[in-house]
C-alpha cells in the first residue's frame, strides 16, 4: 500500500508531467499534447520561462525539440544526419521559421553551423559527434547566449562527453546541470546548460522562477490548507 503523499507524487508525474503517456506512446509531449524536448523536466521548466521572440536557435539533432523551439524562437535551424529521419522531419516540420537540413555524419555535420554568417543565441548539442559540435558551437555563440548539452551525465562513462564538457568550460561558460526525469524514460538523466557570463535572456513573467508543474505555492492559501488536510 502506498501512502497518500507518495500516491500524489506519482499522480503528478503521471498527469502534470504526462510521463505515463510519454512512455507508453513514445512521444515527447506535455500534458496538453504539445511537443517538448527530450531534456530533463527541470531543464524544460527553466528554459520555458524565457522570451525567445527575437532569438535564433541552432540544433544538432532534430525531434520534438525542434517544434518546441520553433513555437518560441524567431528562427530555428535543425540538423539531421539520418536520411530516413530527415525525410520524416521534412514532412512533419512545416513551421515557417524552422529550417530542417540534412548533413551527412562527419565533418560536414558539425560545420553546418558555419553555413550562414549569423550567430546563435541558443545552440543545442544533442546529436552526433558531440565534442566536435561543441567546438563549433563556442565559435558561433552570440553574446548573452547559451549552449545546451543533453545527456551530459554520460560524462561518467564516455570520453566523448568529457571532451565536450572540457571544450565548453575552456570557453569560460558557466555550467548549470539539471538532473531529473525526462519524457519517454523511466529513469533519470542530466541536461546541462552552458551560459555565457553575460547571459541576458529576459523572462516572460514579472518574477523568476515562476511556479512549476505541481507547485504548492501556485495554490491559494486556502487550497494549500485543503491540500495538506486531505493528505493528513
Amino acid at each position: 500500500m502506498f501512502s497518500e503523499k507518495f500516491a500524489k507524487a506519482v499522480e503528478m508525474l503521471q498527469k502534470d508531467f504526462a510521463l505515463e503517456r510519454s512512455i507508453d506512446e513514445k512521444v515527447c509531449i506535455d500534458r496538453d499534447g504539445n511537443p517538448i524536448p527530450w531534456y530533463t523536466f527541470p531543464a524544460i521548466e527553466y528554459l520555458s520561462q524565457f522570451d525567445y521572440g527575437q532569438k535564433q536557435v541552432f540544433e544538432y539533432g532534430c525531434g520534438s525539440s525542434s517544434h518546441f523551439w520553433a513555437a518560441r524562437a524567431k528562427y530555428v535551424v535543425s540538423i539531421e544526419d539520418n536520411p530516413k529521419w530527415f525525410e520524416k522531419w521534412q514532412q512533419e516540420m512545416t513551421e515557417p521559421n524552422l529550417d530542417v537540413r540534412w548533413r551527412d555524419e562527419g565533418e560536414i555535420y558539425e560545420k553546418a553551423i558555419f553555413e550562414q554568417d549569423d550567430l546563435f543565441d541558443v545552440i543545442v548539442v544533442d546529436g552526433k559527434r558531440r565534442a566536435e559540435c561543441c567546438a563549433a558551437a563556442v565559435q558561433k555563440l552570440a553574446e548573452g547566449g547559451m549552449i545546451i548539452l543533453d545527456d551530459s551525465d554520460r560524462i561518467n562513462t564516455s570520453l566523448e562527453y568529457r571532451k565536450s564538457v572540457a571544450i565548453l568550460k575552456k570557453a569560460d561558460l558557466i555550467q548549470v546541470d539539471f538532473y531529473g526525469f525526462c519524457p519517454m524514460n523511466c529513469y533519470t538523466k542530466a541536461t546541462s546548460l552552458f551560459l555565457r557570463r553575460d547571459f541576458n535572456f529576459e523572462s516572460k513573467h514579472e518574477v523568476q522562477p515562476v511556479n512549476g508543474l505541481g507547485n504548492l505555492w501556485s495554490m491559494s492559501r486556502q487550497k494549500r490548507k485543503d491540500f495538506y488536510k486531505k493528505l493528513g
